[in-house]
Formats: C-alpha cells, sequence, structure tokens
C-alpha cells in the first residue's frame, strides 16, 4: 500500500471514529470541540476500544475525560477500554488535571471472562486512589449498571441527565434519576443530556485542578436577592450549583462563588437536623475541604434528630481544615452550636444576626435552670399553666438567650444586621485565603460512619 493510500485509510478512519456519539459528546464537551486523543486505535475483542478518551480545555482549564462510546459495541466495558480509562487516570494524576467520566454503556464484555473482572476492579482503584487530588465528575447520559454504576458513584459530583438510568442492580431496577435524586446518589439532574455536559462545564470552571491548587477568581455578577432566600443573597448571580436538591432536605449545600472567589455554602433548613441531612452536609465539607472550598454554614436548628449522624456531621466538620464561615440566622443551640458554629467545628469566624438566639442548652431547659424556683412563682395561679410556660421561655430566651450576650462571652465574632451578611462573608472569605493548617500525622479519622 502506498503512503498515500494509508494516509487515505487513516483519513477513514478518523473520521469513523468522529462520528461515533462518544466522540461527539466529547466535542460538546471541550472548547471548539478540540480535544487531542488518548490511544485513538487502541483495539478491542476486533474492533475499536469501546471509549474515546482525550484531554481538552473547559473555559481555558486542561481537563482530561473519556466517554463510553455506544456506538462501538454498546460501550461494554473490556480490557481494552479499561486501559485507556487507566492512562486518562494516569495522566491526570501527574499534571494535576480534573476528570470527566461520560458512562453510557450496556455492560461488560462477558466473553472475555474473569479478565472483565480485573478491567472493573482497575478502573474502580485509579478513580478511588484519585480520589481527593484531583476533582472528578461523573457525568451520566445513558445506561450504566452494576460494577461501572459503583465506578460512576466514586466520582465527586454526579450528574445525570433525565433520560439516563443508575443502579447497582443489573435488572436495571430503582434506575431512573428521579430514584437515584431522591437516593443522594445523583447531586445533580438536568433533563438533557446538553444541559448536563453544560452543568458538568460550569462546574469545572469553579472548581480547582487539584488539590494544591486554589480555584481562580471568576467575573460575577451582583446576587439576586429575593429578600428571602439567604443564599441567593449572599452567591453572586447565577452562580448557584445546588447539590442533592432532593436528599436530606433539612439542609441545603450550594456551590457558588462570592464575587468571584468558589465557596461551599451549608444552610440547615428544618429546627431538627435528620440522619439525611447530616450525611448530605458532611459529604459536601468533605469534598469542599478536599479541594480547599471555603465553607460558608448557616444555621437555624434546634437539635440534632440522631447521635450517629451527629458525629459524623461534627467529624467532618472538625477534621476540615479550609476556611470555615459560621453565620447563625436564627437559632442555634447545644450540640447544633458545638458541631456548626463553636468549637467542635474549628469556626474559624463566627457571625450572628441580631436577633439570633444561642444556648448551650435548649430554651426551655435553660430557663428551668436559670430561673429555678421564680419558674414556678411565674406560674403560680395562671388558668393555662402551660401557655403561661410558653411565654415565660419565651419572655427568657429573648431577653437572655441573645447574640450579644453569646458575643460578650466569645461565643460569636460578631453581631450583625441580616442585610450585613454578604459583606460580612466577602471580607471574612477574604481575609482567611491564606490560610494553612498543619495536622497531626494520620491516615484519616475514623469517625466518618
Amino acid at each position: 500500500m502506498s503512503s498515500e493510500s494509508r494516509l487515505e485509510a487513516l483519513a477513514g478512519i478518523r473520521s469513523e471514529i468522529a462520528a461515533t456519539k462518544g466522540y461527539e459528546i466529547l466535542t460538546k464537551l471541550f472548547d471548539d470541540g478540540a480535544f487531542t486523543e488518548i490511544d485513538s486505535f487502541a483495539g478491542s475483542c476486533g474492533g475499536y476500544a469501546e471509549v474515546v478518551a482525550g484531554r481538552g480545555n473547559i473555559g481555558g482549564i486542561g481537563v482530561y475525560a473519556y466517554a463510553q462510546n455506544k456506538d462501538v459495541s454498546g460501550g461494554a466495558m473490556s480490557k481494552a477500554q479499561a486501559a485507556k480509562i487507566k492512562k486518562v487516570y494516569d495522566l491526570a494524576l501527574k499534571t494535576g488535571a480534573p476528570v470527566i467520566a461520560v458512562y453510557d454503556s450496556i455492560g461488560g464484555r462477558i466473553e472475555e471472562g474473569s479478565d472483565l473482572l480485573g478491567a472493573y476492579g482497575d478502573v474502580l482503584k485509579y478513580s478511588n486512589n484519585l480520589s481527593g487530588v484531583v476533582p472528578q465528575i461523573s457525568l451520566v447520559l445513558g445506561q450504566c449498571c452494576g460494577v461501572q454504576a459503583m465506578i460512576a458513584v466514586s466520582g465527586d459530583v454526579v450528574i445525570m441527565s433525565g433520560n439516563a438510568s443508575l443502579t447497582l442492580n443489573t435488572d436495571g431496577s430503582d434506575s431512573d434519576a428521579a430514584s437515584n435524586a431522591a437516593h443522594g446518589t445523583a447531586h445533580i439532574v438536568k433533563k438533557t443530556d446538553d444541559e448536563a455536559i453544560a452543568e458538568a462545564r460550569k462546574l469545572i470552571g469553579m472548581l480547582p485542578s487539584n488539590n494544591l491548587d486554589f480555584a481562580g477568581t471568576v467575573e460575577f455578577d451582583a446576587p439576586q436577592d429575593d429578600g428571602k432566600d439567604v443564599i441567593s443573597s449572599v452567591l453572586d448571580g447565577g452562580s448557584e450549583i445546588p447539590m442533592q436538591t432532593e436528599y436530606g432536605k433539612s439542609v441545603r449545600t450550594v456551590l457558588g462563588t462570592v464575587e468571584g472567589t468558589t465557596v461551599g455554602i451549608v444552610s440547615t433548613e428544618d429546627k431538627i437536623l435528620d440522619s439525611r441531612g447530616c450525611s448530605k452536609a458532611a459529604r459536601f465539607v468533605r469534598f469542599c475541604d478536599a479541594f480547599g472550598i471555603p465553607v460558608i454554614t448557616l444555621v437555624d436548628s434546634e437539635r440534632f434528630e440522631c447521635i450517629k449522624s451527629a458525629a459524623k456531621l461534627s467529624s467532618s466538620y472538625a477534621e476540615a481544615t479550609t476556611a470555615k464561615i459560621t453565620v447563625v440566622t436564627g437559632e442555634a443551640y447545644g450540640a447544633v452550636y458545638i458541631a456548626l458554629a463553636g468549637t467542635g467545628a474549628a469556626a474559624d469566624i463566627t457571625f450572628a444576626w441580631n436577633d439570633a438566639s444561642i444556648s448551650a442548652l435548649a430554651p426551655e431547659a435553660a430557663a428551668v435552670v436559670a430561673l429555678g424556683d421564680d419558674l414556678g412563682g411565674k406560674l403560680r395561679g395562671e388558668k393555662d399553666p402551660r401557655e403561661a410556660r410558653k411565654k415565660v421561655v419565651a419572655e427568657f430566651r429573648d431577653s437572655e438567650l441573645t447574640a450579644m450576650k453569646a458575643a460578650q462571652c466569645g461565643y460569636v465574632q460578631d453581631v450583625i444586621l441580616p442585610s450585613e451578611t454578604r459583606e460580612k462573608i466577602v471580607a471574612a472569605v477574604e481575609m482567611l485565603s491564606d490560610k494553612r493548617v498543619s495536622t497531626l500525622p494520620k491516615k484519616h479519622n475514623n469517625l466518618y460512619i
């Protein structure tokens, strides 16, 4: 074959690969549709490997990505596919670049027998070893079941399109996007593939490239303040990326920016923090801490529902060395204050709104302890002792369990008006931008249970 014929054949092969779905997805993912392909002609079972892999830019940031190619043997996992994916992870580790993994596969090449087990195991191991070193985004745009689902969920953020499926069950049960959102498996669900890809691009623009880097400052718009939602009044307009909105609704977790700097916000939404909400917040704090993203906590809760989940959440805050800023926007009593706002959380700065209520005990218990026999005297002769007791406790709370008294005791660094929240947070984030903490030599704590 002449060199001209070989070039024509090569061009034909490249054109054939470029026409596949996996290649099309990566062109949508990267700037201007351009990327450097990795192992373009790697073979598998007499054909091409079932995955397209490459390195390109997203908003000018270098990113590695691979997309299971549904047009090649259904994107089935194989030794060849695993080898390409491992090369992506290896290059990402060497260069400190994020990884986006796109899942759309019918399963694995059963004909490869036990070699398939090794292929799955290698990819899962590489992904887990890279966890916390560079951001990993799992983009589920089609079928993803069995072991591949385990690999996908090992990513830092799981984004699903509305028609995708994700499940450990090989029969495909309980796999739709709505179920995964309700279980907390999917962090973000978008209606279409294109919307999911756009969300992955937005997320990459807000994260640092690796755990030794810092997220760059981006252009920002004024907050979209509706006067009711604290988060929208704090974050830059259009920067919000809510996480796990259908799971653990006693807590909201949102990634966003304040004056162009990426932050994570944890906001308690119920007076009682349930186990799912605590688990959701704990994982989000660990994610932010892994990549040096400041954590801003908005607290308005009375107590925890479960000791175990309270310990999990407290552990995540205590171990996190990233900048931690807490704003008590309502009530913060006992364990809630200690775990999220006080010394237990190792909060760098704690603000409180001027009408916030802070106490080592719940108001009723604090009133009983403080008033003693006087409480009985205040209730004597009342027609409705229960209602009278509530009134006495409320008066005690409003006069004694105030933000100002907490500040006077050193438990709050500043008492602020709600309208000052954003400017105070902006100043605190800037002040803590150079925070460095040396930790004891250990693998990890054993409290994330």
